[in-house]
């Protein structure tokens, strides 16, 4: 992981951000942590693959091998 990387990662902490991952599922949650491998901690984390069925997830962890995209949420 570059050093750009784990400075946007480490300006996000405690904050809501978009994870999407392979085979399409999308997360949407508060990055409590991550380490080296893109390993992410979430909480207060929502399933929003299906926009019309957010299903809330709590505090999970999503394996970095997973993970295709984070970004901040878009604005309300």
């Amino acid at each position: 992981m570059s050093e750009m990387t784990t400075e946007i990662l480490e300006q996000n902490l405690g904050k809501i951000v978009l994870v999407r991952l392979k085979g399409g599922k999308s997360l949407r949650g508060r990055l409590k942590g991550f380490d080296q491998h893109l390993n992410l901690v979430l909480d207060e984390t929502e399933d929003t693959t299906n926009t019309e069925d957010v299903k809330k997830l709590g505090l999970i962890i999503v394996r970095g091998d997973n993970v295709v995209l984070i970004s901040p949420p878009p604005p309300r």
